[in-house]
C-alpha cells in the first residue's frame, strides 16, 4: 500500500483532532499528515486523515457535507454549548412536549443563518474566539448561512436530575445523557441552580437526533438554539460524526487497529481517494506531461473540480474548467 493516501479514523472521545494527527505521524513515520475537519474532544467518529501527497486533497474534504448523531439536553445551558463547558443556567423542561421538540427541530432545518458558538476556533482579528472568551472578553460572532438538510428526531428521554454539584451522567434514572452518540458523555449537574417541576431534581429532556448538514454547521449551536426557542436552554451532551462526504463509519479504523498494522496505515491511496471524491477524466501521455507541469488542457465540460489520471491510472491533478481551459487547482503527480 502506498504511504500517500487517506485514512478514515474513528476518533475516540477525549482526544483532540490534533492528538490524532500526532498519533498518525508516529504510526506512518512521516510528519506530512493533516486532518479534514476538526472534531471537538468530546466528539467521536469519522475523522479523515491525509498522509503525504493526500494532504493536498483535504481542502476538498473539509468542504464536504457531514452527518452526525447527537444528543441534546434541554433544560441546561453551558458556556460552550456542550458538556465540556461550565453550567450557566438551568430551567425545568418537563413541560416541553414531544410535539414542541419536533416543531423546534423543523424550524432549524433547511438554509438557516446560524451564529457559531462563542467558544469556537473562529478567528476575530487574528485571535481565536475561544481564547478571547477565556480572557474574559465578550464575543459576538456574526451569523453564517448553513444548510441543515436533515434534522430527524430519533428519541426523547425524560429525566429528573440530582442537583448535587458535579453529579455525573450515568447517575440519571435511565442511564444518563450519553444516548445513541456513544463516547460523548453528558452533564447531569444542577449546580444549585433552578430545580425541577416540584421534585428534588431538575426535569430535563435528552433528545437524540440525526443530522445531515453543510460544512461549517455547528451542532452545538443547533442544541443551543433549540433550547432557546423552547425557552429552557439546551446544550450538546454527545456527538458522533457518522460521515464526511462519502467516507463513513463503516470503513473507519480505530487507533488500536491502526497501531496493529503500522506503518501501513493508509487505507485509500491518493488515486482511490480521488476516484471516490471527484468526477474523472483520462489524459494522454502528452496531456499528462503538460498537466504535471501545471499547464492547461482543453476543457472537458465537467462542472466543478475533477480528477485527471494518466494512461497508467496515476493521479496527475485536480482540475477545473475556467476561462475556456482545464486548469490545475492542485498538481499531485509525483515530482
Amino acid at each position: 500500500m502506498s504511504s500517500d493516501g487517506l485514512i478514515v479514523v474513528d476518533k475516540p472521545g477525549g482526544m483532540t483532532s490534533h492528538d490524532v494527527v500526532a498519533r498518525i505521524r508516529r504510526l506512518a513515520r512521516t510528519r506530512r499528515v493533516g486532518h479534514g475537519g476538526t472534531l471537538d474532544p468530546m466528539a467521536t467518529g469519522v475523522l479523515v486523515i491525509g498522509v503525504g501527497r493526500a494532504t493536498r486533497l483535504l481542502t476538498y474534504v473539509i468542504g464536504a457535507g457531514k452527518s452526525y448523531t447527537a444528543t441534546i439536553r434541554l433544560g441546561q445551558s453551558t458556556v460552550t454549548d456542550d458538556a465540556e463547558g461550565e453550567l450557566v443556567a438551568a430551567t425545568p423542561a418537563g413541560h416541553v412536549t414531544d410535539e414542541a421538540v419536533a416543531a423546534g427541530l423543523a424550524a432549524l432545518t433547511g438554509e438557516i443563518d446560524q451564529v457559531p458558538s462563542a467558544v469556537s476556533a473562529i478567528k476575530i482579528d487574528g485571535k481565536r474566539a475561544y481564547k478571547r472568551v477565556r480572557d474574559g472578553e465578550a464575543v459576538a460572532l456574526a451569523a453564517r448561512r448553513v444548510t441543515v438538510s436533515r434534522l430527524d428526531l430519533l428519541a426523547i428521554r425524560r429525566l429528573d436530575l440530582s442537583t448535587t454539584v458535579g453529579a455525573a451522567t450515568g447517575d440519571d434514572d435511565d442511564g444518563g445523557g450519553g444516548g445513541l452518540a456513544a463516547g460523548g458523555g453528558g452533564l447531569a449537574a444542577g449546580g444549585g441552580l433552578a430545580t425541577g417541576d416540584g421534585g428534588d431534581g431538575l426535569a430535563v429532556l435528552d433528545v437524540d437526533v440525526a443530522v445531515d448538514c453543510s460544512s461549517g454547521t455547528y451542532i452545538r449551536a443547533l442544541a443551543r438554539d433549540l433550547g432557546a426557542a423552547l425557552g429552557v436552554g439546551g446544550h450538546l451532551t454527545a456527538l458522533r460524526r457518522t460521515a464526511v462526504g462519502g467516507f463513513t463509519l463503516s470503513e473507519a479504523a480505530t487507533l488500536p487497529e491502526l497501531e496493529e498494522r503500522a506503518p501501513e496505515v493508509v487505507n485509500l491511496t491518493v488515486e482511490a481517494a480521488a476516484r471516490r471524491f471527484f468526477p474523472q477524466r483520462g489524459a494522454s501521455a502528452d496531456e499528462a506531461k503538460v498537466l504535471s507541469h501545471g499547464g492547461p488542457l482543453d476543457p472537458a465540460g465537467i462542472t466543478g473540480p475533477y480528477a485527471v489520471f494518466d494512461p497508467a491510472g496515476g493521479l496527475i491533478a485536480i482540475v477545473s474548467d475556467r476561462d475556456g481551459r482545464a486548469r490545475a487547482e492542485i498538481v499531485l503527480a509525483p515530482a
